[in-house]
C-alpha cells in the first residue's frame, strides 16, 4: 500500500535475522542481544555521537513499515522494545532512554523493513541536534555493546558503565 522498497531488495534485517551476514559485516549474528519468537534486538551499526551502542528493533518477518505491520508483529517489537530500554539503564547506566520509528522517505525510513530505534539518554548528549557519524561503526566497535547486553539478558549481568 505505502511501499517504497525498491524492486529485488535485498532487505539486510532478515538477512541477519535468517543468520546471515554481509561481507562488509555492517550486521552480524555477534550484534544480536535479544531474540523471540517474533521480534529481534541488536546493536546498530549507524551511531550518533553521544548515544554509542543503540539498538534496532525488527519483527523476525518482512514488513516494510508500520502500515502494514500485523498487530501480532508489532506487540511483539515493543515487548522488546520495553526489554530493551530497561536493559540500556541497567547496562549502560544512562540517564534515560528514547524510542523512535520511521516510515516512508519523508518520515525518514532509509531501511525498507519496520524498525524501531531504542537510544540510551544521557544529560547534554544532544541527540536530536546531532547527526549520526558517516559511515557505520566497525563491527568490532560495537561488540563490546553487544556482549554487555547479551549478558544481561541471560543472567550474566552484563557490567554496568557508560560507554
Amino acid at each position: 500500500m505505502y511501499a517504497h522498497e525498491p524492486d529485488g531488495y535485498a532487505c539486510p534485517f532478515c538477512r541477519l535475522v535468517a543468520g546471515g551476514e554481509d561481507e562488509r559485516r555492517v550486521n552480524t549474528q555477534r550484534d544480536i542481544v535479544r531474540r523471540t519468537e517474533k521480534a529481534t534486538a541488536f546493536v546498530s551499526p549507524r551511531w550518533w555521537p553521544g548515544n554509542h551502542g543503540h539498538l534496532l528493533v525488527v519483527p523476525n518477518a518482512h514488513h516494510e513499515n508500520l502500515y502494514e505491520l500485523p498487530a501480532g508483529y508489532g506487540h511483539a517489537v515493543h515487548d522488546v522494545v520495553k526489554e530493551c530500554a530497561v536493559a540500556l539503564k541497567h547496562v549502560y547506566a544512562c540517564d534515560g532512554t528514547s524510542v523512535r520509528q520511521h516510515n516512508e522517505p519523508a518520515g525518514n525510513q532509509d531501511a525498507w523493513h519496520y524498525h524501531v530505534h531504542v537510544f540510551p539518554r544521557y544529560i547534554g548528549d544532544d541527540l536530536y541536534g546531532s547527526s549520526p557519524y558517516p559511515e557505520f561503526v566497525e563491527a568490532e566497535r560495537r561488540w563490546p555493546y553487544a556482549d554487555r547486553l547479551r549478558a544481561y539478558f541471560t543472567g550474566g549481568g552484563g557490567g554496568r558503565s557508560r560507554s
